[in-house]
């Protein structure tokens, strides 16, 4: 009578789950949601969203993710569906797989990058698969 049916990306739109300042996490993420790190992680992060690393922030591990916005430290690799944008104050070390790439003066970016607009990332059971679309 009163059972409540689990929530559709769409209703999740607006709202973004955070790590604040000062939290270190290790071990994976999963969110359907966008995600704030202004803290640490030491893992891998998965998202059929957006994540924002904010400048006090820092991820060593891969993420996996709709668009991202780095502003923090990144080291590993990382695959964005759509877009890709790096700040001026970003420190991106490792392997870059995007759509479109956005890179801002001053950034660091020391990595290798392959733009694949035409790749779909598909997030099943924790595993990431590449589909390509005609």
């Amino acid at each position: 009578m009163f059972e409540k049916s689990p929530k559709s990306y769409t209703d999740l739109l607006g709202k973004t789950n955070r790590i604040v300042e000062g939290t270190t996490i290790q071990g994976d993420i999963i969110s359907p949601a966008d995600f704030r790190l202004d803290g640490h992680l030491i893992g891998n992060f998965q998202s059929k969203g957006k994540i924002v690393i904010g400048p006090a922030g820092s991820v060593k591990g891969d993420i996996v993710c709709k668009n991202a916005d780095i502003e923090g430290k990144f080291d590993g690799k990382i695959q964005v569906q759509e877009i890709l944008n790096v700040k001026s104050k970003a420190h991106i070390h490792g392997e870059v797989i995007c759509g479109k790439l956005s890179v801002e003066p001053g950034a660091e970016f020391s990595a290798s990058c392959i733009m694949k607009p035409n790749v779909k990332n598909m997030i099943t059971d924790g595993k990431s698969a590449e589909e390509k679309t005609a």
